[in-house]
C-alpha cells in the first residue's frame, strides 16, 4: 500500500515534468497523509492558444476516494489506495477507471517493514525515492462526491500493484508509476478503455527506486520537515542464541 508520500519539488519542476502550467507555487511537503489535499493532474481544459502544452489540468483533491453513490462518508471506509489488479471490476472504482484516471506527482513515498511479532523487532520506516531523483507520477483515480445538500468534494486514490524485487523485502505492495511516455495514454479516457491501459499498471523496473531507512518520526502527521528523510543506521539483526545441548553426563569425568 501507499500510506504516506512526499512532494518536495518546485511548481516549475512539477509543471515541466507533467506538462502542465502551474500559476502559483506551493511549499515542499515531506509527509503527505490520508485525508489531506493532494495535487493531481488530469485531462481536461482546452489547450491554450499558442501553447505547446498538452490538454491537462491541475486540481487539489482530498486523498481518500469517495464513490459518487456513497450516501454517508462517515459509514464508508477511507479508500486511499486501489488495487490495480481489481480496480476495473470493483464497484467503487469502475467508473473512475473508465472516465477519471489521473496522475499524482510525487518525489517518493514511505513504507514500513513490519517484522513478525515472534521476531521481537520493531517496524522500520523507509523513504523510497527514484534513483535518478526528480518528479515521478503515480497512477490514480478521481471522483467528485456530492452530498445531499449539493456540496461537492473532489477525492482521489493511488493505484498500487505487487512490489518489484527491490521493494518486496520491505512491503508486498507499491504505487503504480506511470512513465512520461505513457502519460497521454493513461490520461486519455476518451479513446483508451481500462483494458487498453492494463499494461501500464505493473511494477516499475527493479532499479528504479532506492530505499533509505529513516526514523519513525514520519509516523506522526505533525512532523513535516526535511529531517524525515534523513538516513538512519539500521540496528544489527539479532539472532536468537543457540540452545545448549542437554548434558547427560556420559562425556563428563566428574
Amino acid at each position: 500500500m501507499c500510506g504516506r508520500f512526499a512532494l518536495t519539488s518546485t511548481a516549475d519542476q512539477v509543471g515541466d515534468a507533467l506538462g502542465v502550467l502551474l500559476n502559483e507555487g506551493f511549499p515542499a511537503r515531506y509527509n503527505i497523509a490520508p485525508t489531506q489535499p493532494i495535487l493531481i493532474v488530469m485531462s481536461g481544459n482546452k489547450q491554450l492558444p499558442g501553447s505547446n502544452l498538452p490538454d491537462r489540468r491541475v486540481l487539489l483533491v482530498r486523498w481518500g476516494f469517495l464513490p459518487e453513490w456513497v450516501k454517508d462518508p462517515k459509514e464508508f471506509p477511507l479508500l486511499i489506495n486501489a488495487r490495480a489488479e481489481t480496480a476495473i471490476g470493483k464497484a467503487s472504482f469502475r467508473a473512475a477507471m473508465r472516465h477519471r484516471r489521473i496522475l499524482v506527482p510525487a518525489s517518493g513515498f514511505y513504507e514500513w517493514h513490519r517484522p513478525s511479532k515472534e521476531s521481537g523487532e520493531k517496524a522500520q520506516a523507509y523513504w523510497i525515492r527514484p534513483r535518478s531523483g526528480g518528479v515521478i507520477a503515480f497512477a490514480g483515480l478521481m471522483e467528485t462526491w456530492s452530498s445531499a445538500n449539493g456540496s461537492e468534494v473532489d477525492t482521489g486514490a493511488i493505484l498500487t500493484t505487487a512490489a518489484n524485487g527491490a521493494i518486496r523485502s520491505i512491503h508486498d505492495r507499491m504505487p503504480v508509476v506511470i512513465k512520461p511516455e505513457d502519460f497521454a495514454r493513461w490520461l486519455d479516457c476518451k479513446t483508451q478503455e481500462p483494458r487498453q491501459v492494463l499494461d501500464l499498471m505493473k511494477p516499475v523496473q527493479e532499479d528504479f527506486f532506492e530505499a533509505v531507512p529513516v526514523s519513525d518520526r514520519v509516523n506522526k502527521v505533525a512532523n513535516m520537515g526535511p529531517e524525515l528523510q534523513e538516513p538512519v543506521a539500521l540496528d544489527p539483526v539479532r539472532t536468537p542464541p543457540k540452545k545448549a545441548e542437554p548434558d547427560d553426563g556420559q562425556l563428563s569425568f566428574l
